[in-house]
Order: structure tokens, then C-alpha cells, then sequence
């Protein structure tokens, strides 16, 4: 099988830069094309009749959209030091494993890399994993990179 769409989601972690060099090895080697992505959540209670929005957390939206900007520009490096260029998205709305699917399934992907933490048991439980979420939402193959 050929990838020649391959997603990535950064968040800035070791973990998921770690995937963005592995899928762009994989795609110089398919000659495919290579998309990274940062989910950033938009403001949840915005619709909400009781809620006024604060100075606060209009702050952190738009430092959370900074640092998905960041961490996207230090994945293009990483794929543009293995020979691939990369495009590039912020997508707004839940940071959650739809929101990784669903791009997927837009930008009609053939394979989805991706970091993994590796936690195991109450630290699991507390957190969950992201990675386990994608893969159990999506037939998509899914490449998990542990280092």
C-alpha cells in the first residue's frame, strides 16, 4: 500500500515531534504528501446565554492558538529537514479524537502518525490515551511512534 496522504497531530510534546520525523520519512519514501495539525479548543460556552466571556479567557485562546502555531512551525522544520514539505493547519474546535478523524477524513488521509506517551495503569486511567481514542474512532491505519 502507498500513503500518499499522511496526518500528523502536534501538540509540541518530544512524542509527537518524534512521529512528525518518522511520517515525513515515510512519506519521502512514498513520495507523499505530509499535513500536521494542532487542535486548539474554541471558546466552549460562547452559545451559552449565562456566560460572559473574560479578559482571561480570551487570553488563553489566544495563547493556546500561539502555541499551536509554534508547535506546528517546529514540526515543518522537522519535515523540512527530512526532505518533505509540510502543510499545515490549526483546527478549531473540541481537542479530542473526532477532531483528529474528522480532518482525516476531509483531507481524505491514508494514514494517521502518531505520538504516544505509553502510560500504563492508574496514570492511564487518569488520563487516558489519545492515541488508543484515534484508533478504536477510525479504519484509517494508524502508526503509533513510542520514541
Amino acid at each position: 500500500m502507498s500513503y500518499q496522504n499522511i496526518l500528523v497531530p502536534v501538540d509540541g510534546s518530544t512524542i509527537s515531534l518524534s512521529a512528525v520525523q518518522k511520517a515525513a520519512q515515510i512519506a519521502q519514501a512514498f513520495g507523499g504528501q505530509l499535513t500536521l495539525i494542532s487542535l486548539v479548543t474554541e471558546d466552549p460556552f460562547s452559545e451559552a446565554d449565562f456566560y460572559y466571556p473574560s479578559p482571561i479567557m480570551k487570553e488563553y485562546f489566544v495563547q493556546a492558538y500561539a502555541n499551536a502555531e509554534k508547535s506546528l512551525k517546529q514540526a515543518q522544520a522537522i519535515a523540512s529537514e527530512n526532505g518533505v514539505t509540510a502543510n499545515v493547519q490549526v483546527v478549531k474546535g473540541n481537542v479530542s479524537e473526532e477532531g483528529i478523524i474528522e480532518t482525516a477524513e476531509k483531507l481524505k488521509i491514508d494514514l494517521i502518525v502518531m505520538g504516544s506517551h505509553g502510560r500504563k495503569g492508574f496514570q492511564k486511567f487518569l488520563l487516558g490515551s489519545f492515541a488508543q481514542d484515534v484508533l478504536k474512532g477510525t479504519k484509517l491505519p494508524v502508526l503509533i511512534v513510542k520514541e
